[in-house]
């Protein structure tokens, strides 16, 4: 069975973007008079809670508070979480978040193939349409078949609901796509939906438990900086492209 579709995460996938969020929450915080900062460590522990929302609920949940005034934070979630999407859209439209290594070659790669690219994110469409035009052009929403958002979902990942929101609207069996990840929750996810998974670590996942991956890889390669020679042995190439996939996929169904 001929692969059909691509579906990529977006946050830590498509582009280191978690340095980001956090600079855009810290600076929402301060601009609504919150004396919060939230820590490189903090936050790495913050984004085992999947969705901007439910993090800030995590974090207004461990205060030490009384409850008329976890009440009141708890009813400014909203407001928090919009200045920050407009605190995260101006840096990533600024060019102050590039894709990852090896991101653009496979989009491109998959166009020639014609394997259709779809997302399945827990982000925002504000923050994804921000992503994609600042580094494909205005036309890049046309790129992808189908995009998922986290308000597409009526669970957030390790929930599987986004990825068969997805095929659902791709019309294809979970065994004609590959799901591309960078976390454990994502993983969870592709891999509940039915889906062969890659997962690609970030900085903020590298030490989260990718056991249940059928690939893991630390980037997609190019030819600028090429996968490390333990990583390119798995898939006997030095950039994971299509053909890559392909290969790793009838293997896949050779065993089955």
């Amino acid at each position: 069975m001929k692969l059909r579709a691509l579906i990529l995460d977006v946050d830590g996938t498509l582009a280191d973007t978690e340095e980001a969020h956090r600079c855009a929450f810290n600076e929402a915080f301060q601009q609504l008079g919150l004396d919060w900062n939230w820590s490189p460590p903090t936050y790495a522990q913050l984004l085992l809670t999947t969705g901007g929302k439910e993090r800030l609920a995590a974090h207004i949940a461990s205060l030490p508070v009384p409850p008329a005034e976890r009440r009141a934070l708890t009813d400014r979630i909203d407001d928090i979480h919009r200045a920050k999407t407009r605190n995260y859209t101006r840096m990533v439209l600024a060019g102050e978040v590039p894709l990852r290594d090896g991101v653009a070659r496979l989009l491109d790669d998959a166009a020639r193939s014609r394997v259709r690219l779809s997302i399945a994110t827990t982000t925002t469409f504000a923050n994804i349409e921000a992503l994609l035009r600042t580094s494909f052009g205005e036309d890049a929403l046309d790129r992808f078949a189908v995009i998922g958002a986290g308000d597409q979902a009526a669970r957030k990942k390790p929930a599987p609901d986004i990825y068969e929101y997805v095929l659902r609207q791709l019309n294809a069996s979970a065994d004609e796509c590959v799901a591309i990840e960078d976390s454990a929750n994502g993983l969870a996810a592709a891999k509940a939906a039915g889906l062969y998974t890659i997962v690609t670590p970030s900085y903020w996942t590298r030490s989260e438990d990718f056991s249940a991956a059928d690939l893991v890889l630390p980037s997609l390669g190019s030819a600028d900086k090429p996968l490390p020679s333990h990583a390119a042995s798995l898939i006997g190439s030095s950039m994971l492209g299509i053909r890559e996939i392909d290969r790793q996929l009838n293997a896949v169904r050779e065993c089955e």
